[in-house]
């Protein structure tokens, strides 16, 4: 790791920064996902010492991320929290030794359409829980539940019943949100340094502590020590079942897509070093791996701190590592001043952070590539929202993979007779072996004795069986005094062109919402 004493000083002042950011996130995501503070703390801390010094991606924040947090709420709920560190380190493992094979460009390949929608699904679920979090009530028993009892949580939030304090810990909430709008629309250019996170959790703790305010209250243990839950052998043996292998998986995949879909999207944001994808991917896993032996939260890279790291004109990787240090030290020497910061403010955080993760503008994108993007995403969120993570996600890459093998398969044909025997054979769409008896027969319409211009600049795609029955078919139509006009030249080019089998223009690569 090269750096002079200008990238130094630059470097110190981003992790400042993203120390900032990160504080109040790794708190809150911990909440969200059924686990103490700590276990995000504990992430937070590895992800920048242990994931910033080998990422390939330098300018990368990694740590908790909201993009997990259903999944691990979902894995707290059904095997208990002890099963945490285990499945994450096994998620570290598979990981590090996709890595080593050379998987982490596989990522890059996953339709947009599953991606914005799995961002979505999980912006959806996160809003929908923590919305009862925000009023100090608890989460319902799955993401479509706490959709629909809302306007319950609403009620609460207004009108107090048996002595509740739901109604204070909705005006933390809300007084967290108005703040962080208010911060991030109007503040000055000069204070556009600090977080507008980090102010409106103050705002809130600070009302909540002059008022004494009888909400709930982080609750973390003296020390950090006190919180590290070791992955035993025991624990590590419980793993052998078919159920807890394939969460890992998911816990595996998921975790890749959003790191390297962050890493993208991190690159576009300097000119500095490009992502090394493989070692990105195993970054993630070395880092998972040792958040699991201590019992953490899962990490993967994260936008709004990798954001806020280049924003802060971050050069290095240094600024990851030291921000990861910030975050020890603070833990180690001021747990205390955790404990003052009221649930419902963190919850707030994630309430905001979830509508941002349903992305109108991703939406917008799709539609510029037709409908049936857009009805991949929509099925994936629906789906998400309705069953779970991983069968949503399951669900748009088979729908994905579907639109792909008719993309190929779908040809058409469009004939036009004009004045004088002349005729117009237009062909779109992909000319393979399995539309033979569709291109025979259109082929077939054509009247003897007709001057034919078959056009075909529309074809994503021919193979060599189409076009021997072009061939045959323009020399019976010869035989019988029709003339064919086309471009034989051209034709055999775009068969011969390999990278004609791509019958949509290139999707761009998506960039992640903020979280």
């Amino acid at each position: 790791m090269r750096f002079n004493s200008q990238d130094f000083a630059k470097d110190f002042l981003a992790s400042i920064v993203v120390f900032l950011v990160a504080l109040p996130l790794c708190l809150g995501i911990a909440i969200a996902s059924g686990a103490s503070p700590m276990m995000g703390l504990t992430t937070g801390i590895i992800g920048g010492l242990v994931g910033g010094f080998i990422a390939g991606s330098p300018l990368q924040v990694s740590g908790p991320a909201a993009g997990l947090a259903v999944i691990v709420y979902e894995l707290i709920q059904k095997y208990g929290i002890e099963m945490m560190g285990p499945l994450v380190l096994l998620a570290g493992v598979i990981q590090l030794v996709a890595g080593l094979l050379r998987a982490g460009q596989l990522f890059r390949a996953i339709s947009p359409s599953v991606i914005y929608g799995m961002l979505a699904g999980i912006g959806v679920l996160i809003f929908g829980s923590q919305f009862h979090v925000m009023v100090d009530d608890t989460p319902k028993g799955s993401g479509l539940m706490n959709l629909i009892s809302i306007p319950e949580a609403v009620y609460k939030g207004i009108f107090p019943m048996d002595g509740s304090v739901h109604h204070l810990a909705a005006f933390l909430g809300i007084l967290t949100i108005l703040v962080l709008l208010a911060w991030n629309k109007f503040v000055p250019a000069q204070l556009k340094m600090i977080p507008g996170a980090v102010v409106a959790v103050g705002v809130a703790t600070t009302v909540a502590g002059l008022y004494q305010l009888p909400v709930k209250y982080i609750s973390v243990p003296d020390n950090l020590m006190e919180a590290i839950q070791w992955s035993t052998p025991d624990k590590l043996a419980a793993l052998l079942t078919s159920d807890l292998i394939l969460a890992a998986f998911t816990l595996a995949f998921v975790a890749s897509a959003e790191s390297l879909l962050c890493a993208t999207a991190v690159d576009h944001m300097h000119d500095g070093p490009r992502t090394d994808y493989d070692r990105e991917m195993m970054a993630q896993g070395v880092g998972n791996l040792l958040c699991g032996v201590v019992g953490g939260l899962p990490m993967t890279g994260v936008i709004v701190r990798s954001s806020a790291n280049v924003a802060s004109g971050a050069k290095t990787r240094l600024s990851a590592i030291l921000h990861g240090a910030w975050l020890l030290v603070f833990v180690a020497a001021a747990p205390f001043v955790l404990k003052m910061i009221p649930t419902s403010s963190l919850a707030a955080l994630l309430v905001y952070t979830g509508f941002k993760l349903v992305n109108p503008v991703n939406i917008r994108r799709l539609l510029r590539y037709g409908q049936l993007p857009l009805a991949v995403y929509v099925v994936t969120v629906v789906m998400i929202v309705v069953t779970n993570l991983l069968t949503g996600i399951l669900v748009g890459l088979g729908l994905s993979i579907f639109k792909l093998v008719y993309a190929f398969s779908h040809m058409g044909v469009r004939i036009e007779k004009r004045n004088l025997g002349q005729v117009d054979v237009h062909l779109y769409g992909s000319a393979t072996f399995v539309r033979l008896p569709k291109l025979t027969d259109a082929l077939g319409q054509v009247p003897s004795g007709a001057a034919a211009t078959i056009h075909f600049h529309d074809l994503d795609y021919i193979d060599h069986a189409c076009l021997e029955v072009i061939a045959n078919w323009e020399q019976q139509h010869a035989k019988k005094g029709g003339t064919v006009k086309m471009e034989w030249g051209d034709l055999m080019e775009k068969f011969r062109q390999k990278n004609s089998l791509q019958p949509m223009a290139a999707e761009k690569t998506p960039q992640l919402s903020a979280k």
